[in-house]
């Protein structure tokens, strides 16, 4: 990706107040349901939602141009090929014109009522607070995979610190420009909030009740959740253990 694009995508930023990202990968049944909830929560609010289908082979392109034709807010993206949850969320903040990016999953079990308080939150917190983070409660998932999750979530806690129950929660709001300075790498939007601290914000947090999904399975699986993310662990406590001082940048003039 050139430089002058983006350049060209940061500034389009602060035309919206709010852009929603939605990582989906085979939710042809689920989307319209949570299109509909979003348009609902968000309906005082400017906003728009970018959902980037990533690599679907069940129709999920047909269902979000149909969608999109009667909903101008919409504005889909697909990925030819599958790249992951994080790529596809890197992807909608890249093409986001909004001042906050919140995410969401695809498959319905976030609820998108929990964003308007995920947006009062970050605005309360002030400047020094990028990131408003979702905490699941009453998870839904298979028992292994909330064992799974629970170990992922403890380890990380002791390693990074972050002062996250579950940083796993597809419910997110962050500030767009702090957003674009995190480095990227696969399952990065596991460690958002080490990250954000690491570039000197901080974190606050909501608690959010988890729900079951309406249609499908689940694309990620205990491999994926967690025994992969034990090595992207000590690359993001590398990370933080490299970034030893937060500059204090001021204009003379």
């Amino acid at each position: 990706m050139t430089q002058s694009y983006l350049e060209a995508l940061a500034a389009s930023k602060g035309t919206l107040a709010v852009t929603v990202v939605v990582p989906a990968k085979d939710e042809a049944k689920n989307l319209p349901i949570l299109l509909d909830e979003i348009e609902t929560a968000l309906k005082n609010r400017r906003f728009e939602v970018i959902v980037i289908d990533d690599g679907s082979s069940d129709g999920t392109d047909i269902v979000l141009q149909d969608y999109a034709a009667t909903h101008d807010w919409l504005r889909p993206i697909r990925h030819e090929k599958s790249c992951g949850q994080s790529c596809a969320v890197r992807t909608g903040l890249l093409n986001a014109r909004g001042d906050v990016v919140a995410t969401i999953d695809g498959d319905g079990e976030n609820n998108p009522a929990y964003i308007p308080a995920l947006l009062d939150a970050l605005e309360a917190a002030g400047p020094a607070v990028a990131l408003a983070a979702g905490q699941r409660l009453g998870r839904k998932a298979s028992l292994a995979k909330r064992y799974a999750s629970k170990f992922a979530n403890k380890l990380r806690g002791a390693i990074l610190r972050d002062n996250t129950r579950d940083s796993g929660c597809g419910l997110k709001a962050l500030r767009r420009e702090v957003f674009l300075q995190l480095p990227y790498f696969d399952s990065w939007h596991r460690f958002l909030p080490a990250l954000v601290i690491r570039e000197g914000y901080g974190v606050t947090h909501i608690d959010v009740q988890d729900r079951q999904r309406r249609h499908g399975t689940s694309k990620y699986g205990i491999f994926d959740r967690a025994l992969v993310g034990v090595l992207d662990l000590f690359g993001v406590w590398w990370l933080r253990r490299r970034r030893k001082k937060i500059p204090d940048v001021r204009p003379l003039t």
